[in-house]
């Protein structure tokens, strides 16, 4: 038996699941996350198996501190020793243009994520921290590096340049680079296994966040996220896809800053511009009680993908199936319902009673539909588990 940790370290917060690995299966025997890093009031949340939640104040003043909390209480309730763990697998969202698949984490590995931290400011400092600070406390164990950008990478260059100056290309590696990775890979393949073929597929990974993949033949194509992740579709507070003039004129109309323009965009527009609301359930709660701007949020919304939708039906000459995953995505039947209605034109019918499921591998469509539609609920933390084995040679 193998013991796998799978850590996701951001900005404040780091987030764990441990796995026992036999017999290629993975059991999740605890989990959990650190809040509030560097604050006064963190907090380890944490369960062990199928026992109630546990959280516990402890202070924890860099991620240093926090990876050794969790060790700590790993040790109380998950592991009898630290030599039991196999590997530690950590999920980082830029790997840029340099790594196209997971790597063995080395010194070089570490320099090249923190040189990527200019294109994810907030994130990739945090996974050098999270990195280093196990490899303080175990420093013989092997690391694994698995992207969000990496299964991106097999895009080709009509996809992923802009038209912008050549230079802003190679010397500020301005280009479209994707995001969720590990969640379309996982839903893709997860998919292919319902349909009996890897074939064209398109995955919507819909949380507050939000990002859809074209995928052919188990590679991606297209994506929607660019260069950051604002781009692409509506989003809980991100704007997705605008003019891109829109922001000079802001700051040149109302002499807002380039860091007053950036937190506009990326956390007060969205659907919380639109409506008010974030979380799609208060959305829909929204819809039922008849707020037009909920009905209206959602009808833009609905217009937004099925733009991104129908695209990437172009791009691939056709589609399989199309999976739904992640918060939103799982879960938000009013939207999968609104969303598929107006997919009819591709032979698509919608299981209404299928359709009510939330969080459930199941097909939201009728056995008759040319195009396949399901609800594929996302594991990242097992897509990164499974590479932390194979990099690592265990």
């Amino acid at each position: 038996m193998k013991k796998i940790l799978v850590i996701n370290c951001g900005s404040s917060s780091l987030k764990f699941q441990l796995y026992n690995v036999e017999n290629g299966n993975y059991n999740v025997v605890a989990k959990g996350i650190t809040e509030r890093i560097g604050a006064e009031n963190s907090v380890l949340k944490i369960q062990y198996g199928n026992n109630p939640k546990e959280a516990h104040e402890v202070l924890m003043p860099t991620h240093s501190e926090a990876i050794k909390v969790v060790f700590e209480y790993l040790l109380k309730g998950a592991l009898s020793s630290m030599e039991e763990l196999s590997a530690v697998g950590h999920r980082v969202v830029q790997g840029g243009d340099i790594f196209s698949e997971s790597v063995l984490i080395t010194d070089d590995v570490i320099k090249q994520i923190a040189n990527l931290s200019e294109l994810a400011p907030l994130h990739n400092p945090a996974h050098v921290l999270g990195i280093k600070a196990v490899k303080e406390v175990l420093p013989n164990i092997p690391q694994v590096a698995v992207f969000d950008t990496s299964f991106h990478q097999t895009m080709k260059p009509e996809a992923y340049r802009y038209a912008i100056p050549e230079d802003q290309y190679t010397r500020n590696k301005i280009r479209r680079y994707g995001f969720h990775g590990t969640s379309h890979k996982y839903v893709a393949e997860e998919c292919a296994k319902l349909i009996g073929k890897r074939g064209k597929i398109i995955t919507c990974h819909l949380g507050n966040g939000a990002s859809i993949s074209a995928i052919d033949n188990g590679k991606c194509v297209d994506t929607s996220m660019g260069f950051t992740p604002l781009a692409g579709t509506i989003m809980g507070t991100r704007s997705g896809d605008i003019d891109p003039y829109i922001p000079l004129y802001i700051m040149k109309k109302d002499g807002l800053t380039v860091d007053q323009v950036n937190d506009m965009l990326n956390k007060q527009s969205g659907m919380l511009a639109l409506c008010g609301r974030v979380d799609n359930r208060d959305v829909e709660n929204g819809i039922f009680d008849g707020d037009e701007k909920c009905v209206f949020a959602t009808d833009c919304y609905v217009h937004s993908l099925l733009k991104i939708i129908g695209g990437y039906i172009a791009v691939l000459g056709g589609v399989d199936a199309i999976v739904f995953t992640a918060g939103v995505g799982e879960n938000g039947w009013v939207l999968r319902k609104q969303l598929i209605e107006r997919l009819a034109y591709l032979g698509v019918k919608l299981d209404e009673k299928n359709n009510r499921v939330r969080g459930e591998t199941i097909m939201i469509s009728t056995p008759d539909s040319k195009v396949k539609i399901y609800i594929i609920p996302t594991d990242e933390e097992l897509m990164i588990a499974q590479d932390t084995m194979r990099i690592a040679g265990l």
